[in-house]
């Protein structure tokens, strides 16, 4: 996997950790290991801009996605079954996340900012997939799939 991160925040983020949690998810996800992926890091005022320009709201969001080229996971949602190949590789497109957002939210939720960015940066992933939660069935299934892949990833993720 090709995972670029570029963070112009001024907050200071584990981009190492991002990089690791977004392969993994990825992985998970069947993903072709030749696809590309790119994850800005912007401080509130970039993402209001890019809120208002590309959702039409006021105000800075936690997690924009930007898709560049249709993909779908393979067979299963994840789960692929044996002898399936990967999804052809592909440039997945951005992924937008705002540390300062990511900080109130985890204060609300009572965790970690960084448990909170983990959470941003796997739900932007998966926008990027298709998957949405606009619908009741939809939300079910993405907020579904957004929780294993968080839970695998507490499994498998480098303690620092």
């Amino acid at each position: 996997m090709s995972i670029e991160v570029n963070n112009e925040s001024g907050v200071e983020v584990d981009e190492g950790l991002i990089v690791s949690l977004a392969g993994h998810v990825l992985e998970r996800m069947d993903i072709n290991p030749l696809a590309e992926l790119s994850i800005l890091i912007v401080d509130e005022e970039a993402m209001a801009v890019l809120h208002e320009q590309w959702m039409g709201e006021p105000g800075p969001t936690d997690v924009l996605s930007f898709p560049m080229d249709e993909l779908r996971p393979g067979p299963g949602s994840g789960a692929r079954q044996e002898g399936d190949a990967p999804t052809d590789p592909a440039l997945l497109g951005d992924v937008v996340l705002c540390p300062q957002v990511a900080a109130k939210q985890a204060a609300e939720a009572g965790h970690s900012t960084e448990a909170e960015l983990e959470l941003l940066c796997t739900h932007g992933i998966l926008h990027l997939l298709g998957y949405d939660h606009a619908e009741p069935e939809e939300h079910k299934e993405m907020f579904g799939l957004q929780g294993e892949l968080l839970e695998s990833w507490r499994e498998v993720r480098p303690q620092r």
